[in-house]
């Protein structure tokens, strides 16, 4: 059986620590797309840890932890990240990466930079990890495959001469800085060769002869609905699918096997970067909610910076679930909002004087002004809280109210950080 672990809105939604949790009950995690331009945070009995690349299985023994084919691999962080965990008394896990996933390219990094240094004031927010440069790479078909680095050296030489004549195009003509040095690349390549060797396999393979033993594989996604570059608020968005949907392509297996959907939804709202976000909150009122909010405050697990703060906003999670195919929802955070005499929940949209309840384009979302539904707060501190009717009533009207919005059923609620922090319904 294939789980698929999603996030409903921008991102930031507490994936990690229900695919953490997750992982207890399944064989295999696989990590399906994005790349290190984001970050999972987990707490665990190891510590913290802010996971950006490596599958958020590899704190058990027992699991085996997949990097797909439709992830953006940089080598040199996943190595890093891997000495990162073990050098904190975490034993080494069992990883394998697809032979058919592509190399973010040191270059890619420089041009993600140089790109949001020429658009200034226009940039898109990005985290300048070089993920867009490299998908364009992937879809132009001039990126690298892991395997390439294991083929002949001739045709690889012959690969980054054909590359760098284009990229240096731009480098000398565009944006004015150093070219690629060809001699250079190709040792880094051979570098990157001895470093991934350990763990290449052919994925596609592998799975497929766990589905027929009948292992239990978790898939794992990275951002949320809204940065989905097809469905999300684009031109604000993620480079690659962060949908459930994209995880049989980014994993490399038949999309009927994926047979449960858990989309996690924030009990508030947060974003890192730019677009709309219609429930946005400013000021001190934003500023109370973040330094509250997560574990030890809403910042970004990759860059630190300070995530955008908004109520709960029906109108982008149900949108979000719907496109995600969710058969039920993980609802996080909630343990955040008790200090709240009341809680607004955004349940429309007004846009020239309508109001709407469909999740818009773009364009339509700019116009956006929120609908708030208030709800009474709870006043008190819910953690440690294992079973749902012990809940205060506010709380469990304010769960419920957001389930009938959702039009998906809560079947996880989130009350603290930890693993065990958990109320099943």
């Amino acid at each position: 059986m294939v789980t698929a672990v999603v996030g409903a809105n921008w991102g930031d939604e507490g994936k990690g620590k229900i695919t953490d949790m997750l992982a207890r009950e399944s064989d295999i995690i696989v990590r399906f797309q994005g790349g290190s331009n984001a970050g999972h945070t987990i707490v665990n009995h190891y510590g913290k840890f802010a996971l950006h690349i490596l599958p958020s299985g590899v704190f058990y023994d027992h699991t085996t932890n997949i990097i797909g084919n439709g992830v953006a691999l940089n080598i040199p962080d996943l190595v890093k990240e891997i000495k990162g965990i073990t050098y904190r008394g975490v034993p080494m896990p069992k990883i394998l990466v697809s032979d058919r996933a592509q190399i973010v390219m040191p270059y890619h990094i420089l041009f993600d930079q140089y790109e949001e240094e020429r658009l200034a004031g226009a940039s898109f927010g990005s985290t300048r990890s070089g993920i867009a440069p490299f998908y364009s790479d992937k879809y132009a078909k001039t990126g690298f495959q892991v395997l390439e680095l294991f083929d002949d050296d001739e045709k690889l030489r012959e690969k980054i001469s054909r590359v760098c004549t284009a990229k240096n195009v731009l480098l000398k003509h565009l944006y004015h800085k150093p070219e690629i040095d060809e001699d250079e690349l190709l040792n880094t390549l051979h570098g990157y060769r001895d470093m991934i060797a350990p763990y290449t396999a052919n994925v596609s393979a592998y799975l497929n002869k766990a589905l027929k033993e009948n292992k239990r594989v978790l898939l794992e996604g990275q951002l949320g609905s809204l940065k989905d570059p097809d469905h999300g608020i684009y031109p604000m968005v993620t480079s690659s699918h962060t949908l459930a949907a994209y995880g049989a392509v980014g994993a490399g297996l038949p999309p009927y096997e994926i047979k449960r959907i858990v989309t996690v939804v924030k009990a508030y709202s947060s974003a890192v970067g730019a677009g709309e976000f219609v429930s946005e909150i400013f000021g001190k009122e934003a500023d109370e909610l973040r330094r509250r909010g997560g574990d030890g405050g809403e910042y970004g697990a990759t860059t630190g910076r300070p995530r955008r703060m908004g109520w709960f906003d029906a109108v982008a999670s149900r949108y979000g679930c719907r496109i995600q195919g969710a058969t039920e929802v993980a609802l996080t955070v909630l343990d955040v909002l008790g200090y709240l005499d009341e809680i607004p929940i955004c349940t429309g949209y007004e846009i020239d004087g309508e109001i709407i309840k469909d999740f818009p384009s773009t364009p339509q979302l700019a116009k956006a002004k929120p609908v708030y539904e208030i709800m009474p707060g709870w006043k008190t501190d819910i953690r440690g809280i294992r079973e749902y009717d012990k809940l205060p009533e506010n709380c469990r009207r304010y769960i419920e109210r957001i389930e009938e919005e959702l039009e998906v059923r809560i079947s996880m609620v989130s009350n603290g950080p930890k693993r065990d922090d958990i109320i099943y319904r």
